[in-house]
């Protein structure tokens, strides 16, 4: 039996990820030119805006993180029990882990939605709909003038989250389902693969990964099954040897895979061919990627690949991902995803545009038009009132994960034991009903 993995560090990456979604999310807010290789044509460009840096502020990569990391989580234990030759506790393990993850991706996110529906009801989002930024426009919910309507706009909005993958009140809950759905791909893969030798099932995993590659599910089905590769991997007794008899591969291949990483990551998301860099990375798309292809996505994920296994051959980048105050924002990522965006177009909104909506003007006619789009602050209370604001995330996303992320915890351990039977131990029949 292999040496169980230390999965530490895959906390402290999603902590970071965490703080890459909201940062791409202010990006997006309030620095959208940041999201192209350059502000204008032949304009020298910004410092978050040249290769490497610009993965900060694009934040593109945090929701990759997310997909690799769920496949990597869901596969760990079931894998390690393969090896162990533990089949049956692995099946019994991955059908209530597969059961689990339903409840405990909707009932935060229905929490979320049902309190930023609230809000939404008493105007708290309408200074982001009146403020000068198309993205905090585009985001604000609206209000709803019916009670009526809005109880059915909310119940509409909930099931369009787990159907259609969009939820008015909450934009970034569209990642929900198909992490659900990557999830429950990688589960039923566990249960086929249970009883494939080791090299034939790290291949079917490979496989897996080329095909979401070539049908352009360059996120979700490709970062999850190479996720599961990685856990794999990382517990193959013969692979950790070679890795553990050698310090080369974490001094050399590591830094290379790094920066490799970091600048396919660094791909734009809009304008690639206003600067040479990137106009170059356009060009080699047409090679490398499948037709009809979401280029920018995809460079992050093969960004995230090399830089995935260059933390795989590191024990320096484990142990630094594995640091308490990483550890610490990894423990709070799902509330602070989950928060971040509606504190973001309200209390954010307020401290950067201030409260007081533009009056509507009357214009000949008797017509109304709105009034002109409320005007951010100024850079020194910009920059002053953000780490404020980052503390209420914080703040919030630490009592979210005290309170109410235990309460559907506890909720979903009550239907599990509810829903499920326990195995008998009937080993006689158990060896006559599974494959031998």
């Amino acid at each position: 039996m292999s040496r169980p993995e230390n999965v530490k560090w895959v906390d402290g990456l999603r902590g970071l990820a965490s703080v890459l979604v909201i940062s791409t999310h202010i990006t997006r807010g309030f620095f959208l030119d940041l999201m192209k290789p350059t502000s204008e044509v032949e304009a020298p460009p910004k410092l978050f805006q040249y290769p490497f840096l610009r993965v900060l502020t694009q934040g593109r990569i945090g929701v990759a993180i997310f997909a690799l990391v769920t496949g990597y989580v869901c596969a760990l234990k079931p894998i390690r029990q393969i090896r162990a030759g533990d089949r049956n506790a692995m099946f019994n393990g991955v059908s209530k882990s597969a059961f689990r993850r339903v409840p405990r991706l909707i009932l935060p996110t229905a929490i979320a939605t049902t309190i930023t529906w609230f809000f939404c009801q008493f105007g708290v989002f309408q200074v982001a709909e009146k403020a000068d930024s198309w993205w905090l426009n585009f985001s604000a919910p609206r209000m709803t003038p019916y009670i009526g309507e809005a109880i059915y706009s909310l119940l509409l909005e909930m099931i369009m989250t787990w159907s259609r993958g969009w939820n008015m009140y909450d934009h970034h809950t569209w990642t929900m389902l198909p992490l659900l759905k990557s999830s429950m791909l990688v589960f039923i893969f566990l249960f086929a693969a249970a009883y494939c030798k080791t090299r034939y099932r790290i291949m079917v995993e490979l496989g897996l990964f080329v095909y979401f590659y070539v049908s352009n599910d360059s996120t979700f089905g490709m970062l999850s099954f190479f996720g599961v590769f990685l856990s794999d991997l990382s517990q193959d007794p013969t692979h950790q040897s070679w890795c553990n008899a050698r310090k080369w591969p974490g001094r050399l291949v590591t830094p290379i895979f790094f920066v490799l990483g970091l600048y396919l990551a660094s791909y734009p998301e809009a304008e690639p061919g206003w600067m040479p860099w990137s106009k170059a990375m356009e060009d080699w798309s047409h090679y490398i990627f499948p037709r009809e292809n979401d280029t920018p996505r995809f460079y992050t994920a093969i960004g995230l690949i090399f830089i995935a296994l260059g933390i795989h051959f590191s024990n320096a980048a484990k142990s630094f991902l594995s640091s308490k105050y990483l550890l610490w924002l990894g423990k709070h990522s799902f509330a602070v995803y989950l928060l971040h965006g509606s504190l973001l177009r309200s209390i954010l909104a307020w401290m950067y545009f201030g409260v007081h909506l533009p009056k509507d003007i009357t214009v000949e006619g008797g017509g109304i038009e709105p009034g002109p789009p409320l005007q951010i602050c100024g850079r020194f209370q910009f920059w002053a009132l953000l780490p404020v604001w980052l503390g209420i995330v914080y703040l919030s996303a630490f009592y979210w994960t005290k309170y109410v992320d235990p309460w559907c915890a506890r909720t979903t351990e009550r239907l599990v034991k509810y829903v499920f039977e326990e195995p008998q131990m009937d080993l006689g029949a158990e060896k006559r009903l599974l494959p031998q």
